[in-house]
């Protein structure tokens, strides 16, 4: 990905998720933190937010856009509200999770249609398949995450599909790849 972020922009936007989510679960209205002009070109992202302990296990909540037509800042702070209370893996966030909570950001690059499954590198691509009516993305770091191969992370993005785990090697399975900016608290 040929850009990168500043570190008071990447505090900046973390900060945003946080406000984001904070002034739902207090029912105020935002007080969103000062973000520089670099946040406001138009950019595709995801907010993941993990849980320290809990019974959710590690993920929380996790829900992106591939392609925004408003700033990265805009996106994160959609984003962020959509990851804590409408990800359908997990009830909403409640109040008193909250400071449990992690929040990472990867702001994404446009996607590219590519021709072959090998042309996909482990660790730089995120993968998006389409199949038919059926679709599933992987960003860049989870098959670093769990620790997958090529092929095993297209057989899991396969079944998260809801297709058989080979479905990726028919001629009709189409991929786009991208490449993700990963922003985590703390950085």
């Amino acid at each position: 990905m040929n850009f990168s972020l500043s570190a008071s922009d990447r505090a900046a936007l973390i900060a945003t998720a946080r406000e984001a989510v904070s002034s739902r679960l207090e029912k105020r209205p935002p007080r969103w933190p000062t973000t520089g002009p670099e946040l406001d070109a138009s950019c595709g992202a995801f907010v993941t937010l993990r849980s320290r302990s809990g019974p959710f296990s590690d993920l929380r909540g996790c829900i992106g856009r591939m392609i925004a037509s408003e700033s990265l800042v805009e996106t994160v702070r959609a984003m962020a509200v959509a990851a804590a209370f409408e990800d359908p893996r997990f009830p909403p966030v409640e109040k008193g999770e909250y400071s449990d909570l992690v929040f990472e950001i990867t702001a994404l690059s446009p996607m590219r249609r590519i021709e072959d499954a090998d042309e996909i590198e482990v660790g730089r691509h995120g993968v998006y398949m389409t199949k038919g009516w059926h679709s599933a993305v992987f960003l860049p770091q989870v098959a670093i995450e769990q620790g997958w191969n090529r092929d095993t992370m297209l057989e899991h993005l396969c079944a998260k599909a809801g297709l058989p785990r080979d479905a990726w090697r028919e001629p009709d399975a189409l991929f786009q790849v991208f490449e993700g900016l990963v922003i985590e608290e703390g950085d």
